[in-house]
């Protein structure tokens, strides 16, 4: 232990041990003053965190007498009239209200059946439906610390003690889900668009409940900052779906719930600034903390730090363009669904720059946006959806209608109209799209041919035409410590008129079941070769391996009718492995995977269905067919070795796939073996 230190001390350069030693020194001081002092919140706190800006005199006033009420209607009235800092604003619900009822007639109707299940403390939370977070006594509404999947807590102590990866204190990813406070957002929907008071209600109930249930710095809910980034964009989501005049409240309507927000989100948004995840998570969770940084920060300038940390957001989110986007535009940790996530930042970014007037940065910000996007389409078949390549956790930025996690349509249709490219958008904008486009509207429905291309520096090979879309993984195994990977060089899904055939089976879960996440990120649960039952990388714990694949692509073509594709990997050692692929657009498909090497071994290959396909097994391959259209058929035929179907099969743990985080269902996988 002593030596990794010192070697991990080693790599260090002087920035970064300067950085760690400050914010080591920080979490002693504040960890000896949560044991010194209750930690709580309080109120006037907000006095000191406020700008002396004219417009808030009569708050400040307010404050400085603990006049609490008062206090929040001079918040209410200063927010319901505020110029536009954010995609949406209490100004912009007449118009945005007028026209999603006019082009979707039924979003009013779908917006109260999920905000009414939230109202019943139901919650659709990654792949789980009805979720049930009852505290133990009222008068609270939720217990923020459960996960009732496994029925567990995480202890209420200093949140750097949280060893939140242990699974005997649950799955924190369904804990850190709730306290997202995404579902926010689906009240809000449903209050704009209904009028309906009790969606309202029911979100300030919550915050009040939250604040009480989570004081500063204790408890997991304090322990990632990118959930804290997730949960800060939410409550700035709050604050322009429900602030009102007071005029236009009921009488003795409203808590001084704005008072309590711009504290605890002003909190909040401090820890997260001094605990960046500079050197711990430099991926995705680093753009989603500077991205809260940098929209709350822009979009509430009454808070006095709110400068400072639009900047610091800002820098980062500029700086890590190059660091995390290839040239090719596709996201460093070659995982889809982190690209969106990517795509969604930038996007969300770039309406901020531009309501700001941040022209320099609404320029970075629309080059990444326009690379993310167009990496985004072609990875996107012609119905918006991307197959589950590397790690898939279900979550949203916004998930404001319940979109599935693999459907990119909304993103696509938010990126088209913000940087003018009508060829990405799939169809008409749907309507997530248009409450994040704020002042600019939706490009109109147009449709766009796309063709077979590649990823060369992500390492993504697309084959598609009218009738398939195929993705090759050609590329890197990961993004620095390929926290997110998998173990699947030169695999491949394909899908047929639309619907998915081959698919990578996605993702389980992250650190409940240690035996599910390596399976699940083995190659034998991709539709790639294994030699002698092992896999091409070795995993290490739940984000690190061991051994890892280097791929090598040694040629891509793509022809008037055909696609061809060739590339090796050493993940075997002294036995390569080298896959070449030919795509006859509409007609056939040839897969031949070769092994050089010596002596005797046992290749396999696995090809997983998606469950709309049954198999008719041959002595020489398989038909496909899909039960609700008889005629979709699609033959495999295999020049030799044992072929076999596997559907939930225990032993081998083949015939299994994930559709979304925290969920697994049978299908079918045909295992050929020589």
């Amino acid at each position: 232990m002593i030596r990794r230190t010192i070697a991990r001390l080693a790599r260090m350069d002087a920035a970064e041990i300067a950085w760690r030693g400050t914010a080591a020194a920080r979490i002693v001081v504040d960890r000896v003053r949560t044991r010194v002092v209750t930690p709580r919140w309080a109120r006037i706190d907000l006095h000191r965190a406020l700008t002396g800006a004219p417009e808030l005199r009569a708050v400040r006033s307010a404050l400085a007498k603990q006049r609490w009420d008062d206090a929040q209607r001079e918040l209410a009235r200063h927010f319901a009239t505020a110029p536009q800092r954010f995609a949406i604003s209490p100004e912009s619900r007449p118009a945005l209200v007028d026209r999603i009822r006019r082009e979707y007639p039924n979003a009013a109707r779908d917006a109260a059946a999920r905000a009414d299940r939230i109202l019943r403390g139901e919650y659709d939370l990654l792949a789980y439906r009805g979720l049930r977070f009852d505290p133990p006594a009222p008068p609270a509404l939720v217990d923020w610390h459960l996960d009732p999947v496994l029925n567990r807590r995480p202890p209420q102590t200093f949140w750097a003690g949280v060893t939140y990866l242990d699974p005997q204190w649950g799955d924190h990813k369904v804990i850190w889900e709730l306290n997202r406070h995404q579902h926010w957002l689906a009240l809000g929907r449903a209050f704009w668009l209904t009028g309906d008071r009790r969606y309202r209600d029911r979100c300030l109930a919550e915050l009040a409940g939250w604040l009480d249930a989570n004081p500063p710095l204790i408890g997991v809910n304090w322990a990632s900052m990118l959930e804290l980034a997730f949960r800060s964009i939410s409550w700035l989501w709050a604050i322009q779906l429900f602030a009102e005049t007071p005029a236009d409240q009921p009488i003795g309507d409203d808590s001084p719930w704005l008072v309590d927000l711009l504290v605890g989100l002003d909190r909040q948004l401090a820890h997260i600034e001094h605990n960046l995840s500079h050197y711990f998570s430099p991926n995705t969770h680093l753009l989603g903390e500077a991205l809260a940084l940098y929209v709350v920060g822009s979009a509430l300038p009454e808070l006095g730090a709110s400068g400072r940390r639009a900047a610091l957001g800002r820098r980062i989110l500029i700086a890590q363009i190059d660091r995390q986007i290839a040239v090719d535009g596709g996201h460093c940790e070659r995982s889809t669904h982190y690209h969106r996530y990517t795509l969604d930042f930038y996007a969300l970014a770039l309406t901020s720059a531009r309501l700001a007037g941040d022209d320099e940065a609404a320029a970075r910000f629309e080059d990444a946006v326009s690379r993310l996007g167009a990496a985004a389409r072609l990875l996107a078949d012609d119905r918006g959806r991307v197959p589950h390549i590397g790690d898939d956790d279900a979550g949203a930025l916004t998930p404001l209608t319940g979109r599935d996690p693999d459907d990119l349509r909304d993103s696509l249709a938010v990126a088209a109209a913000l940087v003018n490219r009508p060829d990405f958008q799939i169809e008409s904008a749907p309507e997530e799209a248009l409450w994040l486009l704020g002042p600019r509207p939706a490009l109109g429905s147009q449709p766009f041919a796309v063709t077979s291309g590649a990823l060369p520096d992500t390492g993504y090979f697309v084959s598609r035409s009218a009738a398939h879309h195929m993705v090759i993984d050609g590329g890197p195994h990961g993004y620095q410590n390929g926290g997110h990977a998998h173990a699947d060089a030169l695999a491949l899904t394909f899908t047929v008129h639309g619907v998915p055939l081959l698919i990578d089976p996605g993702t389980g879960c992250y650190t409940t079941d240690a035996a599910i996440r390596d399976r699940m990120r083995s190659t034998a649960l991709h539709n790639s070769l294994t030699l002698d039952d092992r896999s091409q990388s070795l995993s290490n714990g739940p984000f690190h391996w061991s051994h890892v694949a280097n791929s090598r692509v040694h040629r891509w073509h793509t022809g008037h009718g055909f696609d061809y594709f060739d590339g090796s990997h050493d993940g075997y050692g002294t036995a390569a492995h080298r896959r070449r692929v030919l795509a006859l657009h509409g007609d056939l498909i040839v897969v031949a995977d070769f092994v050089a090497g010596s002596g005797t071994h046992e290749a396999a290959v696995h090809w997983h269905l998606d469950p709309r396909w049954t198999s008719d097994m041959r002595a020489h391959g398989a038909v496909f067919r899909r039960p609700d259209d008889h005629a979709s058929r699609v033959g495999l035929t295999v020049p030799g070795g044992i072929v076999e179907a596997l559907n939930g099969d225990e032993e081998t743990g083949l015939g299994w796939y994930s559709p979304a985080y925290g969920r697994i269902d049978r299908t079918t996988t045909v295992r050929i073996s020589h």
